[in-house]
């Protein structure tokens, strides 16, 4: 039996990809609702269940190791978990769950001994075992997945690059949450003004990016002089 296909029944959870906007504003009132009973496991491993997937793809495309990928992950769900304890709704789940992960990622990258191994220790087996299952799945499907010339492109950017590029064109993550996602670790949360300003600025970004991965493709022949 799909273990994966009865952890998302048991919290009434359809697959992230198929997922409307509808959807996911049940799912975060539904959260909500369970946070405020203090149901912190329940929160999580629904979050898990239904976001892992495409955060561990976000982290794995990051680092392009196997290896690497998984103790990211592994650390992203000890600060997931240490981090909802501290939750107080200042976004969505699921963008406080993008910048968990994302501030995961900058810590591992800034540690030479990232490669250890590491044997995460969360609240309850249960966790545990989504966070095995995740892994296993997407590991195995990004292993089976080859990645386009244009994608290639795209990864000699800046990492900050990619992030953007990937939060914003793959994720569809809006601006404001873009704000939240990438800001530095210890800012402290942005007013409504500072969001506003700081979503304009990488909007403007985003567009110079677009231009510059277009010219490059361009160069590479993957595009005609129109394109």
């Amino acid at each position: 039996m799909d273990r994966g296909h009865d952890v998302g029944s048991a919290f009434g959870l359809r697959d992230h990809v198929t997922m409307t906007a509808e959807d996911r504003g049940d799912l975060e009132r539904e959260l909500g609702t369970r946070l405020a009973r203090g149901d912190l496991r329940g929160v999580a491993t629904a979050l898990l269940a239904t976001y892992g997937p495409e955060i561990y793809a976000f982290l794995a495309a990051l680092h392009r190791d196997e290896s690497d990928a998984e103790e990211v992950f592994s650390r992203f769900g000890e600060a997931l978990w240490q981090g909802l304890q501290r939750f107080e709704g200042h976004a969505s789940f699921r963008t406080f769950a993008y910048a968990v992960a994302r501030k995961t990622s900058v810590h591992v990258r800034r540690d030479a001994a990232r490669r250890r191994k590491r044997e995460g220790e969360l609240d309850s087996a249960e966790l545990s075992g989504v966070m095995a299952e995740v892994r296993e799945r997407t590991a195995a499907y990004l292993r089976t997945t080859t990645r386009s010339r244009l994608a290639a492109l795209r990864a000699s950017l800046p990492e900050e690059d990619q992030e953007l590029l990937m939060l914003r064109v793959d994720r569809k993550l809006p601006w404001d949450e873009l704000a939240v996602v990438l800001r530095g670790e210890d800012e402290p949360p942005l007013s409504a003004e500072d969001k506003r300003r700081e979503a304009m600025r990488l909007r403007k970004k985003f567009q110079l990016l677009k231009d510059r991965l277009r010219e490059m493709a361009r160069r590479e022949g993957l595009l005609d002089e129109d394109g």
